[in-house]
Formats: structure tokens, sequence, C-alpha cells
């Protein structure tokens, strides 16, 4: 086994106890933190000249924030706030179909900083709600 392959075993196995151990609350964390990352990547891809990778990451981000995060909001149709998420994680989608149709990193970037945004405002709530520890 390579170096490489051994340190994306480790990372695997640390992501799958993160994901064991978690409540929702660090759970819907993680799934912004997936997201984000996947978004990074499919970055470098572009640069890189990795259609195949790019479509991966990109396509990975997509699946996170339309399975992941969006669905649960689906439970609340008549929620303001969930209608406005709802609207906004839509949006973010369709920019990253169109960045990885036009292989458009300021769309990935958008879509980075709508998400790490919104991403923010999660966290924060969490730390007011646990009274100002991490969450």
């Amino acid at each position: 086994m390579n170096t490489m392959t051994g340190a994306n075993a480790y990372a695997r196995v640390s992501v799958e106890s993160a994901v064991l151990s978690a409540g929702q609350a660090q759970l819907t964390t993680l799934l912004f933190d997936g997201a984000l990352s996947a978004l990074a990547c499919a970055k470098l891809c572009i640069g890189n000249g990795d259609i195949a990778a790019r479509g991966r990451h990109l396509s990975k981000a997509m699946d996170i924030i339309d399975n992941g995060l969006k669905r649960p909001l689906l439970d609340w149709p008549e929620d303001p706030l969930a209608q406005q998420l709802t609207a906004l994680y839509d949006y973010i989608i369709f920019r990253l179909l169109q960045a990885n149709l036009h292989q458009d990193i300021a769309a990935i970037s958008e879509a980075e900083t709508l998400l790490g945004d919104i991403a923010s405002g999660w966290k924060d709530s969490l730390r007011i709600v646990s009274g100002g520890s991490e969450p």
C-alpha cells in the first residue's frame, strides 16, 4: 500500500467514525464540510485538467446538497425559511451544473461562498444553542 492509499484509508475511517458518533446537528455540519471539500477538489481538478475527477467531485457536492441538505427541508413545505433555503440550494446546484458544463471555476467559487455562508450560519446557531461552546 502506498502512502496516499494509506492516508486515504485513514481519512475514510476518520469520516466514518465521525458519522457514527455524531448527532443530527453534527451530521449536518459534516454534510456542509463534505460538500465544501468536494467543491475545493473540483476547482483543483479544473486547474489540473482532470475532467473525470472534476465531474465526480461536483456530482458528490450536488448529491450532498440535494439529498443531504435540501431533502429534509421538504418536510416543512409551508415554512418560509425552508422554502428560501430550498430555493438557494436549487440555485447552488444549478450553478454547479453550469460549472461542470463550462469548466467554470467562478461558478464553483460562487457556490462555495453561498454554501459556506449557510454553513457558517448553521455553526453559529449551534454555538448559540450549546451556550457558546464548540458544537
